[in-house]
């Protein structure tokens, strides 16, 4: 990321008023605890992903408040000048827990918890829920349909259908969470996804025939390259196709139809021509849905775009960013009195938190267990949170590869339950330590 770069304005206006605010009354510097988490999980979801901790912590590495930030504050009277002189010089120093990148989640899991005065807290809430929302409702997404898959690779290519750079930040939760590669160049570039890619109906439709467009490609780009051959009849294409390269033709895409069926054909056209190794791809409007019920078809891989950059239908996790408590003065040794808001339909449960997950002697997933003091693990119980920024410093990052192989084992721990796709209830249930009054 550019050190030059500012991630100060991706917020909305009533944070900086809300500072304004409390900077007058003498509250702002409060010790306060906010929370991140969601009441419930999307419809048809049995787990959530936690995603976009990376990014999080890169934006607030870049969370500073430079002239031309300043000036733009100043010259359209956001706030006073005041508020102006203490956002020069804004640097977050208080300290950050969540649960691991790649992590499932459940209704209640607090899996950011931000700790600091309420004027560093509360201007990250925005920034936060903006990329926790739409990174953890793609991770879901594609979640769902790596375990649709079951092991086939999938490729990301949805650049087309949504923002440049939510875009990128699709390819990187849809590799965190089972996908083999992206379309996406910037997602290859800036996070080491492996790329793919090789042509569209374009291509064949420049050429003066079919068969040419397969000789160009072929002789570009090798015998191993993967040729679309619905653009006009799949079984001519495809004689074509191995006419030209032989049996080493590496893959074959198809791209609409009955795809059940024409991949069952095509396999056999294949197979007769000696062409085993040669593999089937399919795109074309998949979802997680889709792709199950291509389970039992010669296919080899997917690639998936809308359904999986628009959250298959759920494009947001509906996270909430809530104080949850906060000292009674400004002194640091006030101690934290827990708060929590009443509202019909949105109530929050006041206090710090941390949580575990409870294991069965197997090792299966029981329970989602939230504390009010920080557990010890057992053998039977394993801690969530990871401490991400301390006093200010972020301590957390780590490599994508690290975020993907946890994802792989979250997912592994939970109950078969959590692999259907059809309406029910989280695969576990998330319980409260009560509370305990001296």
């Amino acid at each position: 990321m550019n050190d030059d770069w500012s991630s100060a304005l991706l917020t909305d206006r009533y944070e900086l008023t809300m500072l304004q605010g409390a900077l007058r009354s003498g509250a702002a510097h409060r010790r306060t605890v906010f929370e991140m988490f969601a009441r419930r999980l999307p419809e048809n979801r049995r787990y959530g992903v936690v995603a976009g901790t990376g990014r999080f912590l890169d934006a607030l590495t870049n969370f500073r408040f430079d002239s031309a930030t300043l000036d733009y504050l100043s010259d359209a009277a956001i706030v006073d000048d005041s508020t102006l002189q203490w956002l020069s010089e804004y640097r977050f120093s208080g300290d950050i827990w969540g649960y691991g990148e790649g992590e499932c989640y459940f209704p209640g899991s607090p899996i950011l918890v931000v700790e600091g005065t309420f004027a560093e807290a509360v201007l990250l809430e925005t920034v936060a829920l903006s990329i926790y929302n739409h990174d953890c409702a793609i991770a879901a997404a594609a979640s769902r349909m790596a375990t649709a898959a079951a092991g086939r690779p999938l490729i990301e290519m949805g650049s087309r259908r949504t923002h440049e750079m939510s875009a990128v930040a699709a390819a990187r939760a849809a590799y965190l969470t089972g996908f083999a590669s992206t379309s996406n160049l910037e997602a290859g570039r800036r996070y080491g996804i492996p790329t793919a890619g090789t042509s569209a109906h374009s291509f064949v439709l420049l050429h003066d025939s079919e068969r040419h467009a397969f000789a160009a490609q072929l002789e570009s780009l090798g015998s191993g390259t993967t040729l679309l051959v619905d653009t006009f009849d799949v079984e001519r294409a495809v004689r074509s196709g191995i006419e030209l390269a032989g049996p080493q033709l590496g893959g074959v895409r198809v791209d609409s139809g009955d795809l059940a069926l024409l991949t069952s054909r095509l396999r056999q056209q294949l197979d007769r021509n000696d062409a085993t190794e040669t593999r089937i791809v399919v795109t074309g409007d998949l979802d997680e849905y889709a792709i199950q019920a291509l389970a039992i078809a010669p296919v080899d891989g997917y690639g998936v775009g809308t359904a999986l950059v628009t959250g298959s239908g759920s494009p947001t996790a509906s996270l909430v960013y809530k104080l949850v408590a906060r000292a009674r003065g400004t002194s640091p040794d006030s101690p934290l009195e827990p708060v929590a808001k009443r509202s019909v339909g949105k109530p929050s449960k006041g206090g710090r938190k941390w949580s575990s997950r409870s294991l069965d002697d197997s090792g299966t997933a029981t329970a989602e267990l939230v504390h009010e003091h920080e557990p010890e693990s057992t053998p039977l119980t394993r801690p969530l949170m990871r401490r991400l920024v301390h006093e200010g410093e972020i301590v957390g990052g780590e490599p994508l590869d690290d975020a993907r192989k946890r994802h792989a084992r979250s997912v592994e721990e939970l109950p078969v339950t959590a692999q259907q796709m059809s309406r029910g209830e989280p695969a576990i249930p998330t319980h409260f330590e009560e509370r305990v009054h001296n």
